[in-house]
């Protein structure tokens, strides 16, 4: 990880620490990272693709609402950087579902920074291939619930069994070189379409 997009917004850019040494662009140069600096959501969607990871110093409730659009363009590690000021709400805030994957302050060494990025570069790829494995077996769900329904339609026209049913599913799919969720989708729809009129 080399290069770093630090976001704030208007409550923190002005905020005293952010202004001192103790700022995350400045500790962060200090650590050897390459650092822009965002304070609108136009500029940091501008400046997330050449980002390695976004150091969100923001208050957590409004973490949220900067990580949708920034993980739709890139996925990246999102870090949160807590101080006095971003950190001054109640716990209550933190049952919300935040997407960070670590986080940072100010006092913290170069050595922990290092690791925390490390580690949070790792979460969010996690999390992301989790995502993606959801996603899928969300999708076989939602097909193998079309080609249930269909089997059933089959035996019940047909007067044959499930498995005969699958097979006729599966032999109609090679013949029209379709994926057999597609045939089995159509014959539902014509089906209900049949039972909507009668």
């Amino acid at each position: 990880m080399h290069s770093l997009l630090v976001i704030h917004n208007g409550t923190t850019e002005n905020d005293t620490e952010t202004l001192s040494s103790r700022s995350p662009d400045v500790i962060l140069r200090s650590c050897g990272y390459v650092v822009e600096v965002a304070d609108t959501p136009e500029q940091a969607l501008a400046l997330i693709s050449d980002a390695d990871a976004s150091i969100l110093h923001l208050p957590i409730t409004e973490i949220n609402e900067w990580s949708t659009p920034l993980i739709q363009h890139k996925i990246a590690p999102m870090v949160w950087w807590c101080t006095s000021l971003t950190a001054t709400l109640s716990v209550s805030a933190c049952e919300d579902n935040i997407r960070v994957d670590g986080i940072l302050s100010p006092f913290m060494h170069p050595q922990e920074i290092h690791w925390i990025l490390h580690f949070s570069a790792k979460q969010c790829f996690e999390r992301h291939q989790w995502l993606k494995e959801r996603e899928q077996l969300l999708s076989r769900i939602e097909e193998r619930k079309w080609i249930d329904m269909a089997k059933g339609i089959l035996s019940k026209a047909k007067n044959i069994s499930e498995s005969e049913a699958y097979d006729l599913l599966r032999k109609q799919a090679m013949n029209e070189r379709k994926r057999m969720v597609d045939v089995a989708t159509s014959i539902v729809k014509v089906y209900q379409l049949l039972q909507d009129q009668t």
